[in-house]
């Protein structure tokens, strides 16, 4: 039960007259589930940019003073964990750059496929990188295609030259001197949506956010989800919209349910919360069991829980309570940084769980390095029986669109059978659910319709991802063409 981790969150806002600053500030607060290693702000007075980056969580890099330094009419937030390249102050972002069209600041969440390649073209055209990240190698990239007489474009010609260049997983937010952009990938991978709230000067104003989450709590409305493929161009002028490449089929990580995404926040048209009922309900379908009480792990397994419980008849209890002040365990720089934050994360509630059958019910389980202390803090509760079902399948491939889930041997489930599993994390018994029964749950959909990425579960990705495995010795084979399938050694 060692977390996956999500690459960013990421916000703008365009909005005269208003404090940008301090709206980026609260949107990154909202967005802190998506990552905790470092954050940053850049904004536009619509003539010259300026950024604050440090690390640590929002209100270790912001205060009164650094966000009264960044007075503009528009801003773009981040908020960072690190999948492609270290955990560093050098790949904290925004990333700004003074280009031949003025100013340019990108923050970006998700993982390029191809980042290797592109990263040889800036190499051999004698350019040095600005970091290590594929969000660096996206601004650097950006900036570069306004040179040799390219000046004279619109910036969304620029955007939408580079996304034929792209390939995975790219939300983005850019900001210029005197506009606000939000780009999503042709496949839609990682999520980011659009919404509105009164302006200063009577007029409406538009912001930009990974989740609805975030546009709620500066007081936006939300509108829209950005299209895979689409550019959003917000300035002066109003948003416009554009094709910047066409979309294929939509392939959303289906993880944003089972995980990433906060409960409130709304994907696809359905509350993220309604949808984990559902997988908590088909839980109990497929996987039932005699039980004296149900007990979700905080927060995000809480609601399957409860799905489970309305499902089964069977009660719910907080057996488990959560420090809101120490960061999810699954979003830690390393190994032991994990296993460390279970202890000082997780406690017992006060409730009596004595000679109780209980059912502990949790979202994923990928390294498996802290299903066990949380099954002996059950038993040492005085549970006689502890039971865990797992409202998603086992995660059993490496993921390479934005999620820290790519190293095979790292997987629990890669190398290990269900019941060995069991054994390792002394339950009584451990199911999981299906990933038909995942499937159906999330907007009733079945895996041959392939709307959602699935790929940490069955292998099957919505794009070629050879290029990332390259470096890596004893890498798994990938079939060649549009979509790559898993093809490396993998326990019964």
């Amino acid at each position: 039960m060692a977390r996956p981790r999500e690459a960013c969150g990421v916000f703008g806002v365009f909005a005269p007259g208003s404090d940008v600053a301090q709206m980026a500030f609260l949107a990154l607060h909202a967005l802190q589930h998506r990552g905790q290693e470092s954050a940053g702000i850049a904004a536009s007075d619509l003539d010259t940019a300026s950024v604050q980056r440090g690390m640590g969580r929002v209100a270790q890099v912001f205060d009164e003073e650094s966000l009264r330094s960044l007075r503009g009419a528009l801003a773009i937030g981040h908020t960072r964990y690190s999948t492609a390249g270290g955990s560093d102050l050098h790949n904290a972002q925004p990333f700004l750059i003074e280009t031949a069209c003025g100013p340019l600041a990108v923050a970006h969440n998700g993982n390029l496929t191809n980042a290797p390649a592109l990263r040889r073209g800036v190499l051999e055209r004698g350019l040095d990188l600005l970091a290590s990240s594929d969000s660096a190698l996206i601004a650097q990239l950006l900036a570069a295609s306004t040179t040799n007489g390219g000046s004279a474009a619109p910036w969304e010609t620029h955007i939408a030259a580079l996304m034929g260049q792209m390939e995975g997983a790219y939300s983005l937010v850019v900001l210029t001197r005197d506009a606000l952009f939000g780009v999503r990938d042709p496949l839609g991978l990682r999520p980011l949506c659009l919404g509105e709230l009164p302006g200063a000067t009577g007029q409406n104003h538009s912001a930009i956010a990974s989740e609805s989450c975030a546009l709620a709590s500066i007081g936006a409305r939300f509108l829209r989800e950005v299209r895979p493929g689409e550019i959003v161009r917000i300035d002066g002028a109003g948003l416009r919209s554009i094709q910047g490449q066409p979309s294929p089929r939509r392939a959303l990580c289906v993880f944003e349910y089972v995980y990433f995404a906060r409960p409130d926040s709304i994907l696809e048209g359905q509350t993220v919360h309604g949808v984990r009922q559902l997988l908590g309900a088909a839980l109990w379908r497929e996987a039932p069991v005699s039980a004296d009480v149900v007990v979700g792990v905080p927060d995000t397994a809480l609601p399957a829980a409860i799905g489970f419980s309305c499902a089964s008849g069977i009660p719910f209890s907080a057996g488990l309570t959560a420090n809101c002040y120490v960061g999810r365990t699954f979003i830690q720089p390393d190994d032991r940084s994990r296993r460390a934050g279970v202890s000082s994360k997780y406690q017992r509630a006060p409730r009596d769980l004595r000679g109780q059958r209980v059912v502990l019910i949790d979202d994923s389980i990928v390294r498996g390095n802290t299903a066990g202390p949380l099954v002996r803090l059950l038993r040492d509760a005085g549970a006689a029986e502890v039971h865990l079902r797992v409202s998603a399948p086992p995660v059993r491939f490496p993921c390479f669109m934005g999620v820290d889930m790519a190293v095979p041997d790292e997987l629990i489930a890669h190398q290990s059978t269900v019941a060995e599993i069991q054994e390792r994390v002394d339950a009584d018994s451990l199911a999981y659910l299906s990933q038909d029964g995942m499937m159906a749950a999330v907007r009733g959909e079945t895996r041959g319709e392939a709307r959602h990425c699935s790929a940490c579960f069955d292998g099957r990705y919505p794009l070629a991802v050879a290029d990332r495995l390259e470096a890596r010795a004893g890498a798994p084979v990938l079939e060649a063409g549009a979509e790559g399938r898993y093809r490396g050694s993998l326990s019964p």
